[in-house]
């Protein structure tokens, strides 16, 4: 069994096939999906998406790009929101210097507000980091003196350091499909020094598929493309990827739960 632990099931590529696309991924055995909040305000439709389907579970937060929009919403809202039974994750937020669709200083704030929920909850922060491995690290250094929270940086494409750095904190490191693509040496170098136990593995779908889907809509089903990348990478056999990332998964999200005994076999 594999899980997906970052996909956009409410994004329009869906749409049409959403049933198709659960299916599919339940008959690669990805066996829980979790569809990732990137606005509090359409967090309805999130929830609704998590309600029909036994194994797939949500996040409630506000994305990067859209951290100026929701910067009214309270930490409290968030906390209140993640109460749901099928809210197993906050965010996601973080920081993206790559394109600025909202501003720096809203970024930051919106991150540490995520970060104050991920606390007050428990609920793990789903960290989007990209071009701003420093102010990342940062954060995460401040923050983390404040008080501890779990978290992980999703579909990591960072530094060395921020990586291992954000292990040393307690976060965990999350692999998408771009491992499998060509001239990503640096990443997979750090794929192969992240403690196994410290690893789990996406898509990010609809979007980065992994070879060989490069180039088309990604979906949950394809994380065993990602899946036997990493274990290229770490010269491992693909179950060991499999039993470590699913372990590491229900480690770190607590209000998960197995698929029911027929739907999908435990690692």
């Amino acid at each position: 069994m594999l899980v997906d632990h970052h996909c956009h099931l409410d994004f329009p590529e869906f749409a049409a096939d959403l049933d198709g696309v659960v299916g599919r991924a339940k008959a690669a055995s990805v066996g829980t999906l979790v569809t990732i909040s990137t606005r509090i305000r359409k967090f309805d439709l999130i929830r609704a998406i998590a309600e029909r389907f036994p194994d797939v579970y949500c996040s409630v937060g506000t994305h990067p790009h859209n951290a100026d929009e929701e910067l009214d919403i309270p930490v409290s809202e968030i906390v209140r929101l993640a109460q749901h039974p099928k809210v197993v994750a906050i965010g996601e937020a973080g920081l993206d210097y790559h394109y600025k669709h909202s501003s720096p200083e809203g970024q930051a704030q919106g991150f540490r507000n995520h970060i104050a929920a991920a606390r007050e909850t428990g609920l793990p922060l789903e960290i989007h980091t990209r071009d701003a491995d420093a102010d990342t690290l940062a954060i995460l250094e401040d923050e983390h003196a404040k008080g501890a929270f779990p978290a992980v940086l999703h579909c990591y494409t960072g530094g060395r350091e921020l990586a291992l750095r954000a292990v040393d904190l307690g976060l965990y490191v999350s692999f998408s499909g771009v491992i499998s693509f060509k001239k990503t040496e640096a990443l997979q170098a750090i794929a192969r020094e992240v403690p196994i136990e410290r690893i789990l593995v996406e898509t990010d779908a609809p979007f980065l598929a992994p070879v060989p889907h490069r180039g088309k809509t990604n979906e949950p089903a394809y994380v065993v493309h990602t899946a036997a990348a990493l274990a290229r990478i770490r010269d491992v056999p693909e179950a060991e990827i499999a039993r470590a990332t699913t372990e590491n998964f229900f480690r770190l999200y607590g209000k998960a739960r197995y698929p029911a005994a027929g739907d999908t076999a435990r690692p």
